[in-house]
């Protein structure tokens, strides 16, 4: 609609555009329209002779209220529609004899346009533009879904696993308990006790392997089965509905369009249910449909081909588009002003909670600067007790190590207390293995990089490998040769010497989990996978492929001609020469994460936080040493001539210390800011490296 002019649309669109100069919408800007902040729009009529064509005007008013006059030859009449509290409905005024008895403006308007039955331009609806008029609307089912019971007929016998212990049904949203047991989630709060193993239960996790079991099974669709006669309250097949079998996760998909389900007339409810197949020979014959301008206020009712002959004379065609327009710009003011509202009541909530938060920042300011002034007082006092207590200690250690020395017994060598001496950065992501090779320490990465350390002179990095396309989980060296598995499954072949990739080869089909040499050998481990490498020569080889593993291998050690592989609750020794497993290790505590061999002694640390002992001449259990709280990620030995000390880096962010002579913790190691994963040793010096992407010196 222009300001200037608007032709007037609907039945008589092509009448008008004929009097295209006599009949348009002209701007009066009287000085009654300003004081009343209204704009008036009008169609005026061309004079006498042309009486038949109405002159419409719409006023809007103080909050977008509307006020729309229809007048004619006969009569006048004004239709007001004003916005309601909902800000999304109308009311309209009709001409009822009531109102004509009682003066209304509109009473000489011709029954033609003035029904009271018809004529209701603006009903009560949601907030939104007027859609396009259909004859038919979609078909309403007739069965309800929330309280009618679903039939559930199964093609197949459905296997015992699938069936609660509590109702003996098949699972529906199944959930694992603390017990090791699945339960539906519903059956699981009508108990307090399994009723498996009588074991007080609480919610763990859902189970999504039973869930999608349960999602896969095929069923009868509910349109093609009926209740059964021989067994009350339990459906079978029926042979006259819905053919169609379906998995139970896409029931809902299919029972929506099945052809098959019983609905409802779009047009009358009253008509009687039939089949969705049956829905358009219906409607061909149906006499309740519905005239499209319907919303408008036509009351036609008639089959279809009557309908076709009523919409192309219906009295409501002529003010239908003008309608559709003012309604269209009534909604927009309506949603651009809530939503200008909508801003304003944000802005001025978060400007009060800024100020509150200014006020309560600035008390907790003042609070906290006078607790640092009180602590530093106190942090000074301690300070200069504790460099007393370490005076004196020191002497007192001086005193002791004279002492045994003059006793031939020995020296106290206080160094064998371990301290942090440094930490390399540069990682972009969790270090999950470390190597140490001559004065090289190489460290991968989830950044998909290996950095090479120099651990002599600079303690800088030398250099950045690069080259796999997913995370770095194993490192080993052998020879001038370091060799690299990733999550991407490759094995990567780089020089030392010259710090380059020499040959990339794809080696499993799961990423790459740990990585050892032996014998002119690499050994490479996966799910349920060792692969033996030849790497005599320059290229790497496919040799053997070690069976019998059950799952993930995440340790792989070499000692003494013997190969150490760590899956769940297990560890097999294999002999490097021959490749044949000698021995089998069980284990509790779920998988095997980490081994470590010492002359003495088998030990390997598990998922649920122990670190399990074995004699190494009779595979006899020694010990269970405990004290971390997380998965034991990494072991490594550290020998001298007068002892044996194993270290341990967990999930708990911590390193412990063991003594292998009398398996005790002799010391904890806490500076990582996050998990601690992986370990190397070298000259006397442990490597260390965590998820909070730094690796750690520790002498």
């Amino acid at each position: 609609m222009s300001r200037s002019r608007l032709s007037t649309a609907g039945s008589s669109s092509s009448a008008l555009s004929e009097r295209a100069d006599q009949n348009h919408i002209n701007l009066p800007r009287s000085s009654a329209s300003v004081a009343k902040s209204r704009r008036s729009f009008s169609v005026s009529s061309a004079g006498g002779s042309r009486s038949s064509t109405p002159r419409l005007e719409t006023t809007f008013g103080p909050l977008h209220s509307t006020v729309t006059t229809i007048t004619t030859a006969e009569g006048e009449v004004e239709y007001e529609h004003d916005r309601t509290a909902s800000m999304s409905s109308y009311r309209s005024f009709s001409d009822s004899r009531e109102d004509l008895r009682g003066g209304s403006r509109h009473g000489s308007l011709p029954r033609s346009l003035a029904h009271s039955d018809s004529l209701d331009f603006f009903k009560s609806r949601s907030r939104g533009s007027y859609s396009s008029s259909s004859t038919l609307s979609q078909p309403s089912s007739y069965h309800s879904n929330s309280s009618e019971p679903q039939a559930l007929v199964f093609v197949e016998n459905v296997s015992a696993q699938l069936l609660c212990k509590i109702c003996h049904k098949v699972y529906k949203d199944p959930i694992i308990m603390s017990c090791g047991h699945s339960f539906c989630r519903r059956c699981s709060k009508s108990v307090d006790a399994c009723p498996v193993d009588n074991k007080k239960m609480k919610l763990v996790l859902p189970n999504l392997t039973v869930s999608d079991q349960v999602g896969a099974l095929f069923i009868h669709c509910r349109y093609g089965c009926r209740l059964s006669a021989s067994h009350p309250g339990e459906y079978e097949v029926n042979p006259s509905g819905c053919p169609f079998t379906v998995k139970l996760s896409e029931r809902k998909t299919h029972e929506e369009s099945c052809q098959y389900a019983p609905i409802s007339c779009p047009n009358n409810p009253n008509c009687p249910i039939m089949l969705r197949l049956h829905l358009e020979e219906h409607l061909k014959l149906c006499k309740n449909i519905k005239c499209p301008n319907n919303k408008y206020g036509c009351s036609f009712v008639g089959d279809q081909e009557s309908q076709v002959q009523h919409s192309a004379n219906c009295k409501y065609e002529f003010v239908k588009g003008f309608l559709q327009v003012t309604d269209e710009k009534i909604i927009k003011l309506h949603s651009a002003i809530k939503q200008r509202d909508e801003e304003n009541n944000f802005l001025r909530s978060m400007l009060s909670k800024t100020a509150e938060r200014v006020d309560d920042l600035e008390k907790s300011f003042e609070i906290k600067l006078d607790v640092l002034s009180n602590n530093q007082t106190k942090l000074v006092e301690e300070l200069r007790e504790f460099r007393q207590d370490t005076v004196m200690i020191n002497n007192q250690l001086q005193d002791l190590n004279t002492r045994l020395h003059m006793g031939n017994i020995g020296s106290f060598d206080p160094q064998q207390i371990f301290k942090c001496k440094g930490t390399f950065v540069g990682h972009t992501g969790p270090v999950w293995c470390l190597c140490v090779h001559g004065d090289y320490l190489f460290s991968g990465s989830s950044d998909k990089q290996i950095k090479v350390w120099d651990t002599a002179t600079n303690y800088k990095c030398q250099k950045t490998l690069e080259g796999h396309e997913g995370i770095v989980l194993a490192l080993t060296a052998y020879g001038d040769k370091l060799f690299s598995g990733a999550a991407d499954c490759t094995i990567k072949v780089w020089s030392i010497d010259t710090l380059e990739e020499l040959a990339s080869i794809s080696a499993h089909e799961n990423p790459v989990c740990t990585l050892v040499c032996a014998n002119n050998m690499l050994f490479s481990g996966s799910l349920k996978s060792i692969k033996v490498w030849n790497v005599e020569r320059a290229n790497i080889r496919f040799h053997q492929e070690l069976q019998g593993l059950n799952h993930w291998v995440r340790a792989l050690v070499s000692h003494n001609n013997f190969l150490y592989s760590g899956s769940y609750q297990t560890i097999k020794i294999w002999d490097v020469l021959t490749l044949e497993c000698k021995h089998v290790l069980q284990t509790s505590g779920g998988s095997v994460y980490s081994i470590a061999v010492t002359n003495h002694h088998i030990v390997c640390g598990t998922y649920e936080n122990c670190i399990h002992v074995w004699d190494i001449r009779n595979h006899e259990p020694v010990a269970q040493l405990t004290g971390h709280v997380g998965i034991v990620y990494a072991l490594a030995v550290l020998s001298t001539p007068e002892q044996t000390k194993v270290f341990s880096a967990s999930y708990d962010r911590s390193l412990r210390v063991w003594s292998m002579e009398n398996m005790i913790c002799t010391q904890t190691l806490i500076r990582h800011q996050g998990s601690v994963v992986a370990l190397a040793v070298s000259r006397g010096r442990v490597f260390s490296g965590g998820v909070d992407f730094t690796v750690k010196v520790w002498q």
